[in-house]
């Protein structure tokens, strides 16, 4: 396993340093920069941009200066200070804003994955093993509607039940009485209350896709010669399809865990959006419509970096559960 693990972090270091790359570049590729879409919202509005003023961004942010120097500037601040530079919309630090939101979107991620494996697991055992009864038949139908229904449809609809029928909003992670008002229990089970919600918009096509995905493979392992010559020799059903088809049919559950890490922070902006949720989709989304280069240059790497350590996770993961991935090299 120490060769196994070593040779991933060997692979992990160029990983980054070229999705650092790419990333500062795909940011640099639209026309004009930050500096340009301020001067058009002020022509929208009617007024004109000092040209003194123009000049000082322009110095202060390195606007002009060459690809590689702003991106070294960028990196190097990262790398030694932690500083992931300024935020031209926003006016503040770059740090502070992924501090504001940074664990929270994490904390979602985790929690979502927590909630797709607590529903699909049993679920598609349940499938599998029980194949075209008419409890498979129903799921199925509704893994069906699960991955055909976009998030932020069912974010609409659940918004809409909340206000008709409970006289409250789906939205946000507090009631308006909440915000702002110290932490105690009162508000730590208000936000229990509401957190429910996006738990469930982002896990519905995520659960859906497990299901199937555990259903065909715990079908196909039950299938093979050696769970036959095992089932010959008296095994039980419990013990055979519990000791070794389940533990390959598992894989999936632990190879979803790279993207499912950073699948909030870009995939679900919408949803966000729609539900008012404090998370890093919009705020990404809100720097590339501003051409924000520095906070959504941080945003796509930390995105791309959680990937990389989500897949690593992955990795040492499957490695301990199936010993051909760890061996797979020899």
């Amino acid at each position: 396993m120490g060769p196994y693990l070593l040779r991933r972090f060997m692979i992990m270091i160029p990983t980054l340093f070229a999705i650092s790359i790419a990333s500062f570049v795909l940011i640099q590729l639209p026309p004009g920069d930050y500096v340009t879409t301020l001067i058009a919202q002020y022509s929208a509005q009617g007024d004109q941009l000092d040209a003194a003023r123009i000049q000082a961004l322009e110095q202060r942010y390195g606007i002009g200066e060459p690809m590689i120097v702003q991106y070294w500037k960028w990196i190097s601040g990262i790398l030694f200070h932690l500083d992931f530079g300024e935020s031209f919309a926003w006016g503040k630090p770059v740090s502070e804003l992924l501090a504001e939101r940074l664990p929270l979107t994490i904390a979602m991620s985790i929690g979502t994955l927590l909630f797709i494996w607590a529903v699909s697991f049993p679920i598609g055992i349940y499938s599998a093993l029980r194949q075209y009864s008419v409890g498979d038949y129903v799921f199925t139908l509704i893994g069906f509607i699960g991955l055909a229904t976009p998030n932020f449809l069912i974010a609409l609809v659940l918004m809409y039940l909340g206000m008709q029928y409970f006289g409250t909003g789906a939205g946000g992670l507090l009631s308006p009485e909440w915000q702002g008002a110290p932490w105690n229990l009162g508000k730590l089970l208000d936000l229990l209350g509401h957190l429910w919600v996006p738990l469930l918009v982002w896990g519905t096509a995520g659960t859906a896709g497990m299901i199937r995905i555990l259903r065909s493979n715990l079908l196909d392992e039950i299938r093979k010669p050696y769970v036959t010559a095992a089932r010959a020799r008296g095994v039980s059903e419990t013990k055979l399809t519990l000791k070794y088809p389940l533990r390959v049919a598992l894989n999936p559950f632990f190879s979803t865990i790279g993207w499912v890490l950073a699948s909030l922070i870009a995939a679900d902006a919408i949803v966000s959006k729609v539900l008012n949720l404090p998370t890093m989709g919009p705020l990404l989304l809100d720097s590339l419509k501003s051409q924000d280069m520095y906070l959504a240059g941080s945003i796509i790497l930390i995105s791309a970096t959680l990937t990389v350590i989500g897949t690593l996770i992955s990795d040492l993961l499957l490695g301990w559960l199936d010993p051909r991935v760890r061996l797979g090299a020899r």
